[in-house]
């Protein structure tokens, strides 16, 4: 085994991805896990029914009310939250099994849990994803075709006041084009794992340094 392995086994990262609705966050991690070795994607819970074309298990676990209860009551949950009346949120068992498979996680989650995760794992890197404006948020909204006139508007209103509670994220990228966004991330994905083999190598020397001493 390399020393660079070792030093990475000693701790995983967890990178948060949140953006507005319609930003495009889902196909950029997605993209990401796909390019990026040992990097997994944190499959949610949810209690919403599932789209079209959506898959158990991929997309999402689609579970009911009392089942989502029943973990969040037995403290199966890293995370959780509700918007627009669905819950959704990150069992322990799957940030635990990716960690076992040697891989980094990439989660798709939004602000309140990202501060819930924050708490179990100071580590936390948190990723920013806006589009370049709320007239081409409001364009991609429409274009998806999911949701009427009424619910695109709460969409961005609500996009408003995430971007303000997110001003405490480590990174933003502006998603205009989806290659220059994804490069980015990419970039960023890579350079903590850097940053986390520097740190873990200086901890290795300190430790040296004070048996020695």
């Amino acid at each position: 085994m390399a020393l660079s392995d070792m030093f990475i086994q000693k701790s995983r990262l967890l990178f948060v991805v949140s953006a507005p609705s319609g930003t495009g966050k889902t196909s950029l991690c997605r993209e990401a896990v796909r390019q990026v070795p040992h990097l997994g994607f944190s499959v949610s819970h949810t209690t919403r029914p599932s789209r079209q074309g959506e898959d158990h298990g991929s997309n999402y676990y689609f579970v009911s009310c009392r089942a989502f209860e029943h973990m969040i009551a037995r403290q199966q949950m890293a995370e959780w939250t509700e918007i627009y009346g669905n819950r959704y949120g990150t069992a322990r068992q799957t940030i635990e099994r990716e960690f076992e498979r040697g891989c980094d996680l990439l989660f798709d989650i939004d602000e309140r849990g990202a501060r819930q995760l924050l708490k179990l794992y100071p580590a936390l890197v948190t990723i920013l994803v806006l589009p370049p404006s709320l007239d081409v948020l409001r364009t991609r909204l429409v274009e998806r075709g999911t949701d009427d006139r009424e619910v695109v508007q709460r969409r961005l209103k609500r996009a408003e006041e995430e971007v303000k509670s997110m001003s405490w994220y480590r990174y933003v990228i502006v998603n205009d084009r989806f290659d220059d966004a994804l490069e980015k991330l990419k970039a960023i994905i890579i350079a903590e794992r850097c940053r986390r083999t520097q740190d873990a190598a200086e901890a290795g020397s300190d430790e040296t340094d004070d048996r020695q001493g």
